[in-house]
């Protein structure tokens, strides 16, 4: 027996399909209606700050208004030790370069044997004159007795007078070449004319000197002074008195005050000279090169640490911190540093907080957490 063929109508497979669709339709509406539902439900997670920074505020300070000249440093005064007699052998070298001595302090010695004969010679030939004398004034005075009494002529009276007046004469010649060689044996020991430090040493053992020979270059008082080049414009600017501080090649910072200045300048190069005296000589040493800053005058600045200002395309920022948290950078103006600070000139005030350190790592808008400063890692 043959099964029946069922013959399906073109119109009974459109409502099929229809029904089929109708149903992925609603189930894909309440699958993205529960979605949102579910998303409503659970609250957005807040942004997490990436970066932590600390901030600090613009200080008022009192800052000096400085003038930077180059110079170098000089003995104030330099005293050059020589003989004043010669043709003496040099029999003791005391002291060298870099002693330190004492006014009248022993520091070298010529030999003083010849003028040590020289003397008692002339001790000898002042006793003989006195012993003249001593016989002229007796011979004298008798003359003076008898004078008008006809015991001797007035030629004889007046040769005895003549004579005690020449043995006088001899005798204050003796005592001047007696002085005289006593000033020559004095001039044996060659003495330091000041207090100071030896700066140079010419004096050779066994050399026979001449009068004027160098033997030793001393810096009076260990006194050292810092010699400014300056223009005339800024030489103008400067008074005595004034603060100086120095730098020298060894980094080291000296203390010093302006005592005079140069009554010229130089014609060739317009620049005059500072004489500044150095107070604190540390280290220093004459010849060395310095650079100095003087003080004109003190004036208020609102500084900021240098590790809070970024240099970026020729201008200088700050990092403000906005009240969600987010980075605003903020132009400014700076002026004169100092030491790890910085004048700004303009584009903040004294109450805004900026971050502290490590601009150079931000960016404008980034999201950061503010801690103390010591908290920062």
């Amino acid at each position: 027996m043959k099964t029946p063929m069922t013959i399906t109508s073109p119109r009974r497979i459109r409502l099929a399909l229809m029904a089929t669709a109708s149903i992925v339709l609603l189930g894909g509406l309440a699958y993205s209606l529960s979605s949102t539902a579910a998303d409503k439900a659970a609250p957005a997670a807040p942004a997490k700050a990436a970066l932590t920074v600390s901030t600090t505020q613009p200080t008022q300070v009192d800052w000096p208004v400085l003038l930077t000249a180059n110079g170098s440093i000089a003995a104030w005064q330099e005293a050059v030790v020589g003989t004043e007699i010669g043709g003496l052998r040099l029999a003791e070298v005391l002291v060298d370069v870099g002693d330190k001595v004492q006014k009248g302090q022993l520091i070298a010695r010529l030999q003083s044997e010849t003028v040590d004969a020289e003397l008692a010679q002339t001790r000898a030939a002042l006793a003989e004159a006195e012993a003249a004398l001593a016989e002229a004034r007796a011979n004298a005075a008798r003359a003076r007795q008898v004078e008008g009494s006809g015991a001797l002529s007035a030629q004889q009276i007046a040769q005895y007078l003549t004579a005690e007046t020449t043995a006088q004469a001899r005798v204050e010649s003796a005592k001047a070449r007696l002085t005289s060689e006593q000033l020559r044996l004095a001039q044996t020991r060659i003495l330091a004319p000041d207090d100071g430090t030896i700066s140079a040493r010419s004096a050779t053992l066994g050399a026979v000197v001449q009068p004027g020979t160098e033997l030793y270059r001393l810096i009076r008082r260990d006194r050292l002074e810092w010699r400014a080049e300056l223009s005339a414009a800024d030489l103008a600017q400067i008074k005595p008195g004034m603060t100086v501080r120095l730098s020298t090649s060894s980094q080291n910072k000296l203390a010093g005050k302006v005592r005079m200045l140069a009554p010229t300048v130089d014609p060739q190069t317009r620049n005059g000279i500072a004489y500044v005296d150095i107070i604190d000589r540390a280290d220093a040493r004459a010849g060395m090169f310095a650079r100095g800053e003087i003080e004109l005058a003190r004036s208020g600045a609102l500084t900021l640490p240098q590790s809070a200002v970024l240099l970026r395309d020729g201008f200088s920022y700050v990092f403000r911190v906005g009240p969600d948290q987010r980075l605003v950078r903020t132009k400014v103006s700076v002026g004169r540093r100092s030491g790890t600070l910085i004048a700004i000139t303009s584009g903040l005030d004294a109450s805004t907080a900026v971050v502290k350190d490590g601009v150079g790592f931000l960016s404008d808008g980034d999201l950061v957490r503010v801690v103390p400063a010591a908290s920062v890692k």
